[in-house]
């Protein structure tokens, strides 16, 4: 049941969409009628034909254990109407293990491709089934995460408060894969900047990035080429300082350019998070740039402008002002400022906050998500939305925690639309995810190597406290009711937007095939795991759960699923 003071959709979709102009449907050229797929504007075609699709992340399909696995996995996929799957096309090691999948050994300044059964060939198998169920392939070539230094037998992963140490297969969190940091490590470097300057680092990324792209040159199940997963400046290791939203936007131009010299078919996209710094130079700006806009005719389009950090402010004051009102007619409001003759005034540290667009939004994080898509090697936008881990706009007080975590997804969706729009180019929301109280004990974030909500005295939960001689139990998470909502929201709200595609993190599985010594091990259920097995002991087990590092459809699968069959059903008849 939805509070009745919590800004509507409708309402919030109305403020924010004041100034967004939709991109007009393609007139010209169509696409053609390729087999790959291709752009036209703001949409993708193939074959000829318009291609909207929401779609799912499973990073992990190359390191299941038998082929009747994936197998199964594709199908289930498909069979909610998804289009589209995103795998991670890389698993780099520093030694090369004895047991599992790899792709790449990135030791001592020296790189060395497997090509063999337990290599490339498993991503071979997963693009083969997916293209068999209808199903694309969007494949990411490295990833920013990389705490971990994994081993032959596993990583090591300590809960809150580093209590319990639990040694999880390799390959199980989505940022036990190898990626950025991995070379910056082997080729003798210390900040993880320098993977995108370093000559030496840049030529072996390069290497592997021709071997994977010219492997399936000639393949139109694959869907496009990611460049890298949520790229910026910082990462496990430090900045060196010197990192600008310029220096990661090169990078990309720099290798979409490499990508686009090996492979003239498939589309290539970023990756990023989706992060913009509003009052950057550009080493790609809008041409021309477009002036201040009047006000539209009544029924006219007003044209498409990027995001400015005055429309963040004003919309944001707008949308809490609304949400006062309806919380003070609901008898809800609680008064948070000092009263000065008579009348509520905010007080100065809530008026500076208020000045301020964050750091999505000014280039802290190294990002510029327009310039990065205005390249003209890069084929579409790509963002993600992780409130757990990221803030996109401040919390109002007068809405609850979810509510809050909800309105600022639409928010930010409803901004990336924007973005996009002034480019001209598709836009696809590469991944989303609310963490649940049902998954919160097995919630690693992305840059590290502790389960935070997962302590022995309060297992899932957000904090613990002792009031009267009585455990009061705080959960981490939101209900499997309210992620529903919310992901329904967030996927309608992008279908109206016009966004080309949408992508939910992450896809879980249960009863798969278990190997001791994999990632698939007997007894690993996650950091939650009843067994005291781990992936390197014998145990009677013979089945497992795909990989969660905390956003795992298993535990609201019904939920989930249907949400993504009806937003499969809206997307391709709109």
């Amino acid at each position: 049941m939805k509070d009745c003071c919590w800004f509507t959709l409708g309402s919030l979709v109305a403020l924010l969409l004041s100034g967004l102009a939709v991109a007009a449907p393609p007139t010209a050229k169509r696409g053609g009628a390729s087999p790959f797929v291709q752009t036209d504007g703001a949409s993708f075609f193939v074959n000829g034909s318009k291609f909207r699709y929401v779609g799912t992340n499973a990073y992990w399909l190359p390191v299941l254990n038998t082929d009747q696995d994936i197998w199964n996995t594709l199908g289930n996929i498909s069979a909610t109407g998804a289009k589209v799957v995103r795998v991670w096309a890389f698993n780099d090691v520093a030694t090369a293990p004895s047991n599992g999948t790899w792709f790449q050994v990135v030791q001592d300044g020296k790189v060395s491709i497997n090509d063999g059964p337990n290599g490339l060939q498993r991503l071979d198998t997963v693009i083969q089934m997916a293209e068999q169920h209808g199903l694309y392939v969007l494949l990411s070539l490295t990833n920013n995460w990389y705490p971990t230094v994994s081993n032959d037998t596993g990583s090591s992963l300590q809960t809150r408060g580093g209590t319990t140490e639990i040694t999880l297969p390799r390959n199980y969190l989505s940022n036990d894969y190898g990626g950025m940091d991995l070379y910056v490590r082997q080729f003798g470097c210390q900040h993880h900047d320098e993977f995108y300057t370093n000559e030496n680092i840049l030529k072996a990324f390069k290497n592997f990035t021709s071997q994977v792209v010219s492997r399936y040159v000639n393949n139109p199940a694959v869907f496009s080429w990611e460049i890298a997963n949520d790229p910026r400046c910082s990462s496990t290791l430090p900045t060196s300082g010197s990192c600008t939203t310029e220096t990661i936007t090169q990078w990309h131009a720099t290798m979409a350019e490499y990508i686009r010299s090996i492979d003239p078919n498939h589309l290539i996209s970023s990756g990023n998070q989706g992060f913009m710094c509003t009052d950057c130079p550009k080493l790609f700006p809008l041409n021309p740039t477009p002036p201040p806009q009047p006000s539209p005719a009544p029924g006219s389009k007003k044209r498409s402008v990027p995001v400015t950090s005055k429309q963040i402010l004003s919309k944001r004051a707008e949308s809490r002002r609304l949400n006062r009102r309806a919380a003070k007619l609901a008898g809800k409001l609680k008064e948070d400022g000092i009263r000065v003759r008579g009348r509520w005034a905010a007080t100065a540290t809530r008026r500076q906050q208020s000045q301020e667009v964050g750091s999505a939004y000014d280039g802290s994080y190294g990002v510029d998500s327009q310039d990065i898509m205005n390249i003209p090697d890069i084929s579409f936008g790509t963002f993600q939305l992780f409130p757990d881990q990221d803030t996109y706009t401040p919390s109002d007080p007068t809405l609850n925690s979810s509510q809050n975590l909800v309105n600022s997804g639409v928010e930010w969706i409803t901004n990336q639309a924007q973005s996009a729009a002034a480019v001209g180019k598709p836009l696809i929301l590469t991944a989303f995810g609310l963490v649940t109280q049902s998954n919160a004990a097995d919630f690693v974030p992305f840059n590290m190597t502790t389960a935070p909500y997962a302590s022995d005295t309060c297992t899932g939960t957000q904090g613990c406290q002792d009031i009267e001689s009585a455990i009061v139990y705080t959960p981490y998470g939101v209900t499997n009711e309210e992620q529903t909502d919310a992901y329904s929201t967030w996927l309608n709200i992008s279908i109206s937007l016009n966004l080309a595609g949408v992508l939910q993190y992450q896809w879980g599985v249960q009863n798969l095939t278990a190997e001791t010594g994999t990632t698939i091990s007997p007894g690993v259920t996650g950091i939650t795991s009843s067994s005291e097995t781990t992936g390197t002991t014998p145990s009677s087990d013979t089945t497992g759960v795909s990989p969660n590092d905390g956003y795992s459809s298993n535990t609201n699968a019904d939920g989930i699923q249907q949400v993504m069959t009806t937003a499969s059903q809206n997307i391709a008849s709109d």
